[in-house]
């Protein structure tokens, strides 16, 4: 049920792809929306 969880709570590791990949995604993406934000709020 909280399978996404576990497998975080499980992999102790910070150093891998999946990880950097995941951080990349998420900065990214806040990113574009605080350039959206930016952008429509001017």
């Amino acid at each position: 049920m909280t399978h996404w969880h576990d497998a975080m709570v499980d992999r102790p590791e910070t150093k891998g792809p999946g990880y950097v990949t995941g951080w990349s995604i998420s900065g990214l993406a806040v990113i574009v929306a605080i350039v959206a934000v930016w952008l429509l709020g001017i």
